[in-house]
Order: structure tokens, then sequence, then C-alpha cells
């Protein structure tokens, strides 16, 4: 075949229409540019996403928590109002109740005359006490067990 033009096309052809059997160069650049840029934006939106556990992780552990696994659950049903609370409970500085109670409940202690360390013997022997008197319930509740697995 020849390689001559056809006679109704114009002389001067734009640059990108590409011959037969060459690369198309505008494709390839136009590729390039959309796999870039759908990064970019995925990049952005788990940027955005997070925003609100990066903003809760200064805080008490719970409330990242809470927080965190309100981004999750935003992430993966799509209901958007628990990223809007997430991020709600993240500009909230939450009150520490536990280290009040742990003081009274220290001072407590003191004037019951209960030394510090003795809450884990305290509560080793209550467990002793209450094992021995839950271990015949205990084997009813084995024997029902194996009884119902039968079924």
């Amino acid at each position: 075949m020849s390689e001559s033009i056809h006679p109704a096309a114009p002389h001067h052809l734009p640059g990108f229409i590409t011959a037969p059997g060459e690369t198309d160069v505008l494709m390839v650049v136009v590729g390039i540019i959309l796999v870039g840029s759908v990064l970019m934006v995925g990049n952005f939106y788990l940027h955005l996403h997070t925003m609100p556990e990066r903003m809760a992780h200064k805080s008490q552990k719970l409330q990242f928590e809470i927080v965190a696994v309100l981004g999750l659950l935003a992430l993966f049903t799509h209901i958007h109002i628990f990223w809007v609370a997430g991020l709600l409970l993240a500009m909230i500085d939450l009150p520490d109740f536990g280290t009040p109670l742990r003081r009274i409940a220290g001072s407590v202690e003191k004037m019951a005359g209960v030394p510090p360390g003795d809450e884990e013997t305290i509560r080793a022997e209550s467990d002793a006490r209450g094992s021995a008197a839950e271990a015949p319930d205990t084997a009813k509740a084995t024997a029902k067990s194996e009884v119902t697995s039968h079924a």
C-alpha cells in the first residue's frame, strides 16, 4: 500500500493523530495522568477519612477506640453519620473520671486500714471461696451440656 493521504483529507494533520502501527502517545500520557489522579484522590480521601482518629490519638485510650470504631463503621457501611459522630467525639475532651475514682478508692482503703497491696490477695481468697461454692453447679452444667450435645 502506498503512504499517500486521501485527497479529501487536510494536508497538515494534528500531532495527536498517529499513523497505523505506531504508538499512540496521547493515549499513554492520558492513561498515566488518569492512574496518577485516581491514586492522588484515593490518598486524599483516606487521609481525610482518618482525620478523626488522628485527632483523637492525643486523647484518652477509650475515646480513641470509640472514634476508631466509628471510623471503621463509616468506612465499611458508607453511613456518613458515623464519621461525623467520630469527628465530633474527637473534638470534645472527655473528662477523666478514672483518676479521681481511683484516688477515692485508695483513700477509702486507707481509712479502712487495708494495705494498698492486699487487693490481689482479697480477690484470690474470694475467688477461692466462690469457686468452692460453685463446684456442684459446674458439674450439673457439664452434665447438661453433654446431654444437649448428643441430641
